[in-house]
């Protein structure tokens, strides 16, 4: 952890991941607004779902440009956890900034979100894809002009009445949410493990739908 501080503090152009081979090197991305008035709002499950690894791993994160980050280290692997500063509709820049500082392949990259058109805690990892109507995704895909980045997306439903669209997307879990949420997290990062270490094809072919 102390190592992983002192390199935060070095010059701008230095890289925070120490690790050399480029194919060992990862950028996890969480998507979400910062800001307490977001804190635990569906739109935010990408920051809550690494908030939830850094929980797990003793993780600590901390304010660097565009964003917020966390090194994770696992079997050989490094990874660069990211919740973008820069609200959700411009992450992009911070996408691509931190896969171009840390020299990071696109075909490492993962971007966690929420998903409307899933039901709540439905969890699918696709290698590419249109942004499916999210903002978010729509920025990442014009700051990296391409589709073909692997996104998490994790299943918030669509409980909502004609009109409430945002307020629902904005709103907080409700009881019977919150009271499934955990186990749903935990398989979340059991899928960015997976990611990491078997690849996107056999992670889709393990975790898709469960």
């Amino acid at each position: 952890m102390f190592g992983f501080l002192k390199r935060l503090f070095r010059s701008t152009t230095s890289s925070i991941i120490e690790e050399t081979d480029t194919m060992k090197k990862f950028l996890i991305v969480g998507l979400g607004n910062i800001g307490a008035d977001y804190d635990g709002t569906r739109h935010n499950i990408g920051f809550e779902v690494l908030d939830h690894l850094a929980k797990e791993e003793s993780l600590t994160f901390e304010s660097v440009k565009l964003g917020s980050i966390s090194l994770y280290k696992i079997k050989g692997r490094s990874l660069l956890l990211l919740k973008p500063s820069t609200f959700m509709n411009l992450s992009g820049k911070a996408v691509r900034y931190w896969l171009e500082k840390e020299k990071i392949p696109i075909e490492n990259l993962l971007v966690v979100t929420d998903d409307l058109n899933l039901p709540f805690g439905s969890i699918r990892l696709k290698a590419k894809g249109s942004d499916g109507g999210h903002n978010g995704l729509k920025d990442i895909q014009a700051q990296l002009n391409t589709t073909k980045y692997s996104r998490f997306r994790f299943g918030i439903g669509a409980e909502f009445g004609k009109g409430r669209q945002v307020n629902y997307v904005l709103g907080k879990w409700n009881d019977d949410e919150s009271s499934k949420l955990k186990e749903r997290l935990d398989q979340s990062i059991a899928l960015i493990k997976s990611f990491v270490l078997s690849g996107a094809a056999q992670t889709m072919s393990n975790f898709n739908g469960k």
